[in-house]
């Protein structure tokens, strides 16, 4: 199993040295997993845009920086899934409490939010929101399986443990999402990252790709069955695109 033995082996050095680059069978298994399903992700993208700009005046794309490999900064590509005019306060506030307290890692939106767009949640529920990190990984920049790329204001309160799981390049899935993901906490997240980073091999990467669908289903039921009611009084009235956790 995954992450039966993870505990034991996160204490190990990592496998990516500074100064190393993706392995070559990682990024050979990238480009054959996108190109084998180009005639499936292409046409959802382009239905997804169409509707998304129907739903809400903007663009159907969301640019963000992030901080990626060995803390390389780039800008990542999204589906917009709240309405135009970005104030990340909330956000920072959410994801600080998420930092500094043992607690699971549920999104800001599990209760319902008002930023929205029509279809948003959907869309963020079953990661669809993510699909032009596609583009990001074409550019070297992501790959398919890897830690969640963070946001700069997130990478400034990271401790000299937590920047370890920058060892690893990003990706649209990873370890953590496949073993819980809003149910666990950051600091397992971390753990779990690190873990990733130390032993990544194309076996483990195969695993975590053939467990994303089940895990996305999973987390669909825990969003449907669990809400936050204080949430909702921490949110603004006005509309903000937000980064999700």
């Amino acid at each position: 199993m995954i992450s039966r033995n993870h505990k034991k082996l996160t204490m190990q050095p990592a496998s990516s040295k500074p100064g190393s680059e993706m392995p070559l069978w990682k990024r050979l298994l990238d480009i054959f997993c996108i190109v084998l399903a180009a005639p499936v992700w292409l046409p959802i993208m382009l239905i997804l845009g169409i509707l998304i700009k129907l739903a809400s005046p903007g663009p159907a794309l969301f640019r963000q920086e992030r901080v990626g490999h060995l803390g390389r900064r780039f800008t990542c590509f999204k589906f917009r899934t709240m309405h135009v005019n970005a104030d990340t306060g909330v956000h920072q506030g959410h994801l600080t409490r998420l930092m500094d307290s043992n607690v699971p890692m549920k999104k800001l939106d599990a209760a319902g939010d008002p930023r929205l767009i029509p279809g948003g949640l959907l869309l963020r529920t079953l990661g669809l929101d993510e699909a032009p990190q596609i583009f990001n990984i074409l550019r070297g920049e992501m790959s398919v399986v890897g830690p969640r790329p963070c946001v700069p204001y997130e990478f400034e309160n990271y401790t000299p443990h937590h920047r370890r799981r920058l060892e690893a390049v990003p990706g649209l899935t990873g370890l953590w999402q496949v073993s819980g993901k809003n149910r666990t906490t950051f600091e397992k997240m971390v753990d779990l990252d690190i873990f990733y980073a130390a032993n990544k091999t194309l076996l483990l990467d195969l695993q975590i790709i053939f467990k994303t669908v089940p895990a996305i289903i999973s987390q669909t039921k825990d969003i449907k069955d669990n809400s936050k009611p204080d949430c909702k009084a921490a949110l603004p009235d006005a509309s903000v695109e937000q980064h999700q956790c």
